[in-house]
């Protein structure tokens, strides 16, 4: 029986030959990923543990993004003790204020993921590097604590579901469209525990930014991980960024595939995630009129330069709406930069918005943008569960940068053909 890609990842680094769906193995990881909540929990596991330092001082990786830069005396806390943890140990890949962003930004950014890599983090959208067809997954902070230790995680084999991407996209379609409709075809636990696994011609019409997107919201849909095929535009992007070998696996032609997906991408429109799940999904023709009082792009969905290109050639010339607040979050200190000196910023800020420092704030309700009662927000970002961005009453609406961008400009979700034009 043949292996789809997921598989060969986990048994290259599990030492066998051959793995099957639902097998339980020891894998070595290339990398262990935490941040500033969830770090602390497993460092005072690792202590308990009572052994020599960690395994290995280049293969961890600690951000602090959720936040920081901090936004009171708890998340201070947390921060000096992941601060402190790193100093002890040498951790290379520490990220603090002024070198930190949003983590699943800046590892690729830092040529820290490669292709064939096997990624455990403590975050559950950790499943974004399977865009550069690594093996990613969250996990909780106690398995990174024995990851930091060991070098090692244990995993059930997951089966898996194969999408077929076909055609190529609309102007103003983009991978959080993809994504969004995908998790609305599926359900939000419709690929539970198993590998979502993007194949087709259409992969070819999507850029490295859309991969990301897609890849970090396949745990929206329940699943263990997604991850793409290397191509050309991959590995361009791989060779830019990193100076690490990398390992390029394929399915094989055989491979077992639990249900398969056919999405003809040039028949998708501009997609919402209405309240309260990512799966409650509605083409931007049929959302209705939905006023809004804040828009958020940002975050390790769609924080990158791809994504704020977009939500800028919107914004240009026109004006914020009456009552809006916008919020523009670049999603590390590189994407900052580069939007600074491209111009973007001055779009921004002449629109009527504001733009943060790097950091993952809003998006989980934490700071730079909470929702008071019966306030409603179209973001970015990947989930739009109760209270996530604030009062338990308050409702969030998740679209791609254009869609935000455009609803920012009207005051309610819109197309971006309302205002600028196909």
């Amino acid at each position: 029986m043949g292996m789809t890609m997921t598989q060969k990842i986990l048994a290259a680094r599990a030492g066998l030959e051959t793995v099957q769906a639902g097998q339980l193995i020891e894998a070595d990881l290339d990398l262990v990923l935490g941040n500033d909540i969830t770090s602390p929990v497993a460092i005072h596991e690792l202590e308990k543990m009572n052994t020599e330092g960690v395994f290995h001082k280049d293969k961890i990786a600690l951000v602090l993004d959720h936040f920081a830069p901090n936004k009171d005396i708890k998340s201070a806390q947390h921060c000096k003790c992941v601060r402190e943890f790193a100093c002890k140990h040498e951790i290379t890949n520490y990220f603090d204020v002024g070198e930190m962003g949003i983590e699943h930004a800046l590892l690729p950014e830092k040529g820290l993921t490669v292709a064939g890599d096997v990624i455990i983090g403590a975050d559950s959208h950790t499943c974004t590097y399977g865009a550069l067809g690594a093996f990613s997954t969250g996990v909780g902070s106690t398995d990174m604590a024995a990851g930091m230790a060991t070098g090692k995680a244990w995993f059930k084999v997951p089966s898996a579901i194969k999408f077929n991407l076909t055609g190529k996209p609309a102007k103003w379609v983009s991978g959080k469209d993809i994504i969004l409709h995908i998790i609305g075809k599926i359900g939000v636990d419709g690929a539970l525990y198993k590998s979502m696994e993007f194949t087709g011609d259409g992969i070819a019409h999507l850029s490295m930014d859309d991969r990301f997107t897609i890849a970090n919201m396949a745990i929206e849909g329940g699943g263990k991980n997604g991850i793409f095929p290397v191509d050309e535009i991959c590995k361009d992007y791989l060779n830019a960024h990193s100076a690490r070998p990398y390992q390029i696996y394929e399915a094989d032609a055989d491979a077992q595939y639990d249900e398969e997906y056919t999405i003809d991408l040039s028949a998708l429109m501009p997609t919402v995630a209405f309240p309260h799940l990512p799966e409650n999904t509605k083409t931007i023709d049929c959302v209705g009129d939905v006023k809004i009082d804040q828009v958020v792009i940002g975050s390790c969905t769609n924080g990158r330069l791809g994504d704020l290109k977009v939500a800028a050639e919107i914004l240009k010339g026109k004006k914020v709406a009456k009552g809006v607040r916008v919020i523009v979050i670049p999603a590390t200190q590189k994407i900052y930069l580069d939007a600074m000196e491209q111009g973007l910023l001055k779009i921004f800020i002449e629109a009527g918005a504001i733009v943060s420092t790097p950091t993952c704030g809003p998006c989980l309700g934490g700071y730079m943008g909470i929702l008071a009662e019966n306030e409603r927000c179209i973001s970015t970002t990947n989930r739009n569960f109760v209270g996530r961005m604030g009062h338990t009453d308050s409702e969030i609406y998740l679209a791609s940068p254009a869609v935000a961008a455009a609803s920012a400009v009207t005051g309610k979700i819109s197309s971006p053909d309302e205002v600028i034009g196909g």
